[in-house]
């Protein structure tokens, strides 16, 4: 077993070190703003208006709205890596991991959308007459050759081996963790409940998904944004000086202080560029698998519904959790214990306010932790049951889900720390071959792109802008 892990780490440093994924998704999230013309700049407001307040097309192809794609992408990425993995970017790489956060969020902005518009512009239906897109559909369909199939299918196996761990596996195993500190309540009884509810959810496929991930989903991002914002006007005084250590630790970094070890420039952008595509997703291909789903017959039009999923979750949630830990100061315990470090400061935040509040901030958290993890579950299955469907056609995917129900109970009762190893691993191998093919296709996005701006009246949500097939 030990040399099983040795292996498993040696690899995952490989793939999500500075030498491979990091500066591949990085070069590809410029390449396409410089391609796209800042597009997720100067178009954000209008994306931001067509997903909370357009909300849905009336013509169109699709099985949910825009603004249920947008809610099921969220529901995925919106989960443990918000609270654990930005506090363990802080942790263990200090303030200045969040400025390569943001980074990574601002272009991945544009990878989002690049890849939402892919994956509407060649989505097909399925078997069962339900829309089907994803990576594995536009490098098969986009790319000629046998590059672009042999790309496609290896996206959807890791996808599928990803579903089951950093969409499931691991999430179930926190949820059952937090719910035991907290309350005191057996894993396996956990595991049983969240089994159930989950099983509700999923056996009714995407539009049991949208519904319940657009109910859900913005109440829990509001209400732990209202948390962290007390904390923050609690610590008013000390944002300007915690803004500035952001910046100038992302190029100097870290020197070492109270429990914190220290950290280099290197450690600070790995970390922050790891735990944002954790946390975001972008460039992983899971987002266009979600916008593939909407009803609309215009590609940009999703693509730009879907970039606003980066912003919220990355420059919005994760900059809230990782704002709270340093001006509380916490950050300087040097915790490699994301979600402790993250308690810990609102914990300290919410007792500088009121010393009866203190308490309180370790069931906040868990709470947080529990919804943000089942509907992160909820997402993963969706994308996980497409690529089941790619590999091997609809008549496995009912027993895909079933499987992926008891992973569920599996999941918060066993030990996972090899898998929440392969699941990094799987997830950095679903990135390579879908950052090669948006480098490949960027033509395409940026053709696209172009027609449908050229038209005078494209902020009419009901004009229709002919597609180039």
């Amino acid at each position: 077993m030990e040399q099983t892990v040795s292996l498993l780490e040696d690899l995952s440093g490989i793939i999500w070190g500075p030498w491979v994924l990091i500066p591949l998704l990085l070069i590809t999230g410029l390449f396409l703003t410089v391609r796209l013309r800042l597009l997720q700049f100067h178009k954000l407001v209008h994306a931001l208006w067509l997903a909370f307040v357009r909300r849905k097309e009336t013509d169109g192809e699709g099985d949910i709205s825009h603004y249920q794609a947008l809610s099921t992408a969220l529901a995925a990425t919106v989960g443990v890596g918000n609270i654990a993995g930005a506090g363990l970017a802080i942790g263990i790489g200090g303030p200045g991991a969040l400025f390569w956060m943001w980074m990574t969020g601002l272009v991945g902005m544009a990878t989002k959308y690049s890849e939402a518009l892919l994956g509407v512009k060649y989505r097909q239906r399925d078997a069962v007459g339900k829309q089907s897109g994803g990576p594995m559909f536009y490098l098969k369909n986009g790319l000629s050759g046998g590059l672009g199939t042999t790309l496609g299918f290896l996206f959807a196996l890791f996808g599928a081996i990803a579903a089951f761990g950093i969409g499931n596996g691991t999430q179930a195993n926190t949820v059952a963790q937090q719910v035991s500190e907290n309350w005191n309540v057996a894993p396996w009884i956990t595991g049983a409940v969240m089994t159930v509810l989950i099983g509700i959810v999923v056996i009714g496929g995407i539009k049991s998904i949208g519904r319940v991930a657009s109910a859900v989903v913005p109440v829990m991002i509001l209400l732990y944004i209202a948390v962290t914002l007390v904390v923050l006007i609690v610590h008013v005084g000390d944002l300007p000086a915690a803004l500035a250590l952001i910046v100038t630790d992302a190029f100097t970094g870290t020197a070492a202080t109270g429990g914190f070890v220290g950290s280099t420039v290197l450690i600070a952008l790995q970390m922050g560029v790891a735990r944002g595509i954790f946390s975001n997703e972008s460039g992983l291909g899971t987002g266009a698998i979600a916008a593939a789903a909407a009803k609309t017959d215009q590609p940009v039009r999703q693509a730009m519904v879907s970039m606003t999923q980066t912003f919220i979750d990355t420059i919005i949630v994760v900059t809230m959790t990782c704002l709270v830990i340093i001006v509380t100061g916490v950050w300087e315990h040097g915790d490699d214990d994301g979600a402790q470090l993250t308690s810990a400061a609102l914990q300290e935040g919410l007792g500088t306010l009121s010393p009866a509040l203190a308490p309180m901030a370790g069931y906040m958290l868990a709470i947080a932790v529990v919804v943000f993890a089942f509907t992160t579950i909820l997402g993963w299955s969706y994308y996980g049951d497409r690529c089941v469907d790619y590999l091997a056609g609809h008549r496995v995917v009912p027993f895909y889900r079933v499987v992926f129900v008891l992973v569920v109970f599996v999941g918060a009762t066993a030990q996972l720390d090899v898998v929440w190893l392969f699941s990094d691993i799987a997830n950095g191998l679903m990135a390579l071959p879908n950052l090669v093919g948006l480098l490949l296709l960027s033509p395409v996005v940026v053709a696209e792109t172009r027609r449908y701006f050229s038209n005078p009246e494209w902020k009419n949500p009901d004009i229709r802008v002919p597609e180039n097939r």
